[in-house]
């Protein structure tokens, strides 16, 4: 019980921190982590996917996984990460 609880607020607060960043970057995130499906894709489908080159969508996550790392935006998650 303990444990489900807390993956829910996880999962809640992942989007609060993902809802900080712009559409796009919130989109690639969660194709490269399968944050909605659980299914991972590669660089390449997700570029597919989006009309980009794999190297555009790995400089995009990365540019997002950047924004995440703000204090502010880090706070949300940081009870997660001890």
């Amino acid at each position: 019980p303990d444990e489900e609880a807390t993956g829910i607020l996880l999962r809640e607060h992942l989007q609060e921190a993902l809802a900080e960043l712009p559409p796009r970057e919130t989109k690639i995130l969660e194709m490269r982590y399968g944050l909605i499906d659980g299914r991972t894709l590669t660089l390449n489908e997700v570029g597919k996917k989006m009309g980009v080159t794999r190297e555009r969508i790995r400089q995009i996550e990365a540019q997002a996984l950047r924004r995440l790392r703000n204090p502010r935006i880090q706070e949300k998650l940081q009870a997660y990460l001890d």
